[in-house]
């Protein structure tokens, strides 16, 4: 006779295993299909027209966290380590066959 609680306990794993790989590969579509946008931010941090900008003025209500000095570094930065958190876990699957 088959273990019931082994079957029911394997079954969540499967069901939710399926769920985040189906929530991480959605994230990621869209992620990429961002990184266009993102390279040109990248390229616009630090850049001649983003010193311009920053001297410049912009009306109260136009939103401008663009112009700080660690919106767009905290980003490239938090790029990178998920970057690297992906090439670890991409690794580990292949070494693991997991």
């Amino acid at each position: 006779m088959a273990d019931i609680e082994r079957v029911q306990e394997m079954e969540k794993s499967l069901n939710d295993c399926v769920s985040a790989l189906q929530s991480l590969n959605g994230e990621l579509e869209k992620f990429n299909a961002l990184r266009e946008r993102m390279i040109r931010l990248f390229h616009y941090y630090g850049s001649e027209g983003w010193y311009q900008d920053r001297e410049g003025e912009l009306p109260a209500d136009v939103p401008a966290g663009v112009l700080s000095e660690d919106a767009v570094y905290d980003l490239i930065t938090d790029v990178r380590e998920a970057a690297f958190r992906m090439l670890e876990t991409g690794t580990d699957i292949l070494k693991n066959r997991i």
